[in-house]
């Protein structure tokens, strides 16, 4: 089996989210490597986490609203990140393991990955109030898409993990719904990603 540290694949995608929120001049600023950052190896052809042979990301961004914020209303800049460390097809497992840089992340799944070594299904990620909708929608999508073994014997203990974008975004307001939680992961692909 491939080895793929969660964690890690949390570190890039947290990075893609970073990026994505700026604005739109950000695209052309010199990247970390640009900038002399001692990265060790050498970036796949496009320099994204895609370039490791299976995995598919896919996400959904939320952008709404203007001005002062109102709960409730916006403005809305969140949203959901799936990462299938194996593809959205496969039912064998990763080997993982996590741990916490600030003793303040919350991250649904991580005792199964911590006492199994292992992580099935996908590393979501999205809003500090949004885990739980996240949590659910990733067990519903699982469960639709069919699993390997009986479904009346079958569970989920998938690894959701939250990013704090309250100084972005109504994050009171609950914008994340299950639906984007489900395109999200409808959307996971290789190859360049946006």
């Amino acid at each position: 089996m491939k080895i793929l540290s969660v964690s890690l694949a949390i570190f890039f995608v947290a990075s893609v989210l970073v990026r994505a929120q700026q604005p739109p001049n950000a695209a052309s600023q010199p990247r970390a490597r640009e900038l002399g950052v001692p990265f060790e190896g050498t970036p796949g052809p496009l320099n994204a986490i895609t370039d490791v042979k299976g995995v598919q990301v896919g996400y959904r961004t939320l952008i709404s609203g203007e001005g002062k914020l109102q709960v409730g209303v916006g403005p809305v800049r969140s949203g959901v990140t799936a990462i299938f460390p194996r593809g959205k097809k496969a039912v064998d497992p990763v080997f993982a393991g996590w741990f916490t840089e600030n003793g303040n992340g919350e991250m649904t799944g991580t005792t199964w990955v911590e006492e199994s070594g292992f992580l099935y299904g996908p590393v979501m990620i999205t809003n500090t109030h949004s885990v739980g909708v996240v949590r659910d929608a990733v067990i519903a999508w699982q469960f639709k898409h069919g699993m390997p073994v009986p479904q009346d014997d079958w569970w989920s203990l998938p690894v959701v993990a939250e990013t704090w974008d309250g100084y972005l975004n109504d994050i009171n307001g609950f914008h994340v719904k299950p639906e984007d939680a489900f395109a999200a992961m409808d959307d996971a692909h290789s190859g360049p990603i946006a």
